[in-house]
């Protein structure tokens, strides 16, 4: 079943909630200048949230973290622990990567008052003990320019965030983590997989789940442009790599259309209102945008090439859900990927999804996402749905 768009975005309202407009960045999103000296992980600023789930005792987080350019830099994330007290060796850590929001600092996830109501599954890891640690990556909610989909970026920002739950007393964090994202979350979700060995090697990654994950970036890029969520997508990519990467806009955007792309790249996409009002900030690029082809064009193909993963093979198993009639991530890009994943000799565990679109995919696979990683942290053998030739 495909869902019309003011259809789709009223089944986000109901998901989602609408519990009032998002705040602000405040001072608490603002790291110390300069950041004092330390290590990934450390914790700059802590402060109790409400409006966590039952069962728990949330905070809001600001830790230190790792920029582009190798600078210190600081991150925010949400952090909910059980009441229960930790079992010896400390509480399994989830780590949620989430999908897009914007690409400004208004978009943190962390700013809205229903912050608890978008992380998939959040309810069940509470229960099954787990510390759950949400990063509103780089840029978002702290100052500066998000690095969309930029790979490295989103795993330093994940793997910290683990290390942040282990550094706050309350948490009883051990070592185990796994990580679970949804769309760019997804995207993150893989690179943490490619990237956390060499990060942190003091942590263990005991699998991947990732619900619609962004992958071959040239590729989706090119399927979606023309569809309204794909003008957006690409308008707020198009936004940040130009920061990110000292790159002008005018050099793959045509003149007027750079206006129109920085419009649109200044809103957040968290619920129904504010999609909706990206949707119509970016009317004007429906009749097309682009100057050049950007996977044949520099430095835009080897930025989308870098930023998608599949470079380094993940050791850790791998679960993914795809929508089969998602038509921002398409399910064709997804299985290939995964096929790589099999070639590589990662175990995955494949679930389709049939009549699925992007928007709720986290949330409706999130039961069998919690499932699979409990199975990891409990070290039973990981399901691998891979098609293995004999040697």
């Amino acid at each position: 079943m495909r869902l019309r768009l003011p259809l789709l975005f009223m089944a986000i309202a109901v998901v989602l909630g609408c519990s009032g407009a998002p705040r602000k960045p405040d001072a608490f999103y603002s790291p110390p200048e300069p950041l004092p000296a330390g290590k990934p992980g450390d914790v700059l600023r802590i402060e109790p949230a409400e409006g966590g789930p039952d069962g728990a005792r949330s905070w809001r987080i600001l830790y230190r973290s790792t920029g582009m350019k190798g600078e210190p830099e600081g991150v925010s994330a949400m952090l909910v622990v059980p009441d229960a007290p930790a079992p010896a060796g400390g509480r399994n850590v989830a780590a949620w990567a989430h999908p897009t929001t914007g690409v400004v600092p208004d978009c943190a996830p962390s700013l809205q008052l229903g912050w608890k109501k978008t992380i998939p599954g959040l309810d069940a890891m509470v229960k099954a003990g787990w510390v759950v640690v949400a990063t509103d990556y780089p840029g978002l909610g702290t100052p500066g320019f998000h690095p969309y989909l930029v790979g490295a970026s989103e795993a330093r920002a994940v793997v910290d965030s683990v290390r942040a739950a282990r550094n706050v007393k309350e948490a009883g964090a051990g070592s185990r983590f796994a990580v679970w994202g949804h769309s760019q979350g997804g995207h993150a979700a893989l690179f943490t997989g490619q990237l956390a060995p060499t990060l942190a090697p003091e942590l263990t990654l005991v699998g991947v789940a990732a619900a619609a994950p962004a992958t071959d970036l040239g590729k989706l890029l090119e399927a979606d442009l023309g569809t309204k969520l794909g003008n957006v997508l690409a308008a707020e990519a198009l936004f940040a790599w130009s920061k990110v990467y000292d790159t002008p806009l005018g050099k793959v955007v045509y003149p007027d259309a750079i206006p129109v792309v920085e419009k649109v790249a200044a809103r957040c996409i968290r619920d129904a209102g504010e999609g909706i009002a990206a949707f119509t900030e970016a009317m004007p690029l429906r009749d097309g945008f682009l100057a050049v082809k950007m996977t044949a064009a520099e430095p835009w193909a080897t930025i989308m090439r870098e930023n998608s993963p599949g470079a380094s093979p993940i050791r850790a198993p791998v679960f993914i859900a795809q929508g089969t009639v998602d038509t921002v991530v398409r399910a064709a890009v997804t299985a290939t990927f995964a096929g790589g994943l099999c070639a590589d000799g990662t175990a995955v565990h494949y679930k389709a999804m049939p009549d699925e679109a992007h928007i709720l995919v986290a949330f409706h696979s999130a039961d069998d996402a919690v499932a699979w990683m409990a199975d990891r942290f409990a070290g039973k053998p990981a399901p691998d749905d891979c098609v293995r030739g004999k040697r």
